[in-house]
């Protein structure tokens, strides 16, 4: 049985996120989400909203299951006997940061492979930190997250 994982910090989520978890699906016998704390940055969810959001909006997947996790990626897909580690690539400058993480895993587990995945050409420029900039000043991102996101885009920028 293969079991990937697709880690990020998914703050918020979009639909190339989705894109990507959509088509491992078709991959993997199992895929999981994993969301992580990241202590390093400071993100506008919570990790339970995170997680929440993205449970909602891989709904439909039943080979989908989407945690959280505060450790080490390695030593989380240890924990859940994955495979692979499943990363996503929108652009030539994302490769070098990515090749850094996945040698650094191979180092630390070489029984766990990264597979790279490219976003549909319609999210290919897609990023969180794009996403909550935009929305922060008030423009419309419905095309590119899912109704949850939104909802709660609203909800964090009108408290603001």
């Amino acid at each position: 049985m293969a079991i990937a994982i697709y880690p990020g910090t998914f703050d918020p989520a979009t639909l190339g996120h989705l894109d990507l978890i959509s088509r491992a699906a078709k991959l993997f016998d199992e895929v999981i989400v994993g969301v992580a704390e990241n202590r390093d940055k400071t993100p506008l969810f919570t990790l339970e909203e995170r997680v929440e959001m993205l449970k909602q909006a891989a709904n439909g997947l039943d080979n989908v299951s989407v945690i959280g996790f505060n450790n080490l990626l390695i030593d989380c897909a240890r924990e859940y006997n994955v495979d692979t580690i499943l990363r996503g690539l929108r652009a030539v400058s994302d490769f070098e940061y990515e090749f850094q993480l996945a040698a650094m895993n191979r180092h630390l587990d070489p029984g766990i492979e990264t597979t790279f995945l490219t976003p549909s050409e319609s999210y290919a420029f897609l990023s969180s930190t794009l996403i909550k900039e935009v929305a922060s000043l008030g423009g419309d991102v419905s095309e590119f997250v899912p109704p949850q996101v939104i909802k709660a885009l609203k909800r964090a920028y009108t408290n603001t």
